[in-house]
């Protein structure tokens, strides 16, 4: 350890391994449709949400609070407005770069299970 490694929660993307040989071109990709649970996803794009949170300036934070009260009423919440706080909040996320990956990952996963 040089004590430069850089730390991260979480993997996205693919992790692709290639030994030896000539000519290798292209990815085999095995898609597997395990069914995933909806509440474990929201969970995990809350707490993705919360790091980045920390990690954001305060205005960028005062849009993730906003919305994220938004997104915790659910089904409470009017038409279409947790839909639009999770593109602001993904939004903050794809304006910060590489710290705001997993969340826009975890967003994308999300309104995936919701139907778009």
């Amino acid at each position: 350890m040089t004590g430069n490694e850089d730390y991260r929660i979480g993997h996205i993307g693919d992790n692709v391994n290639v030994y030896g040989g000539t000519g290798n071109v292209g990815q085999i990709k095995n898609t597997y449709n395990a069914p995933q649970d909806p509440q474990a996803v929201f969970r995990e794009m809350i707490s993705l949400i919360q790091v980045l949170r920390g990690q954001v300036s305060a205005a960028d934070r005062a849009v993730i609070d906003e919305s994220l009260e938004t997104v915790q009423e659910g089904d409470a919440a009017p038409p279409g407005a947790v839909r639009r706080a999770l593109g602001s909040i993904a939004g903050v996320a794809a304006v910060v770069g590489e710290v705001g990956a997993p969340v826009v990952e975890a967003v994308r996963r999300f309104l995936a299970l919701l139907g778009g």
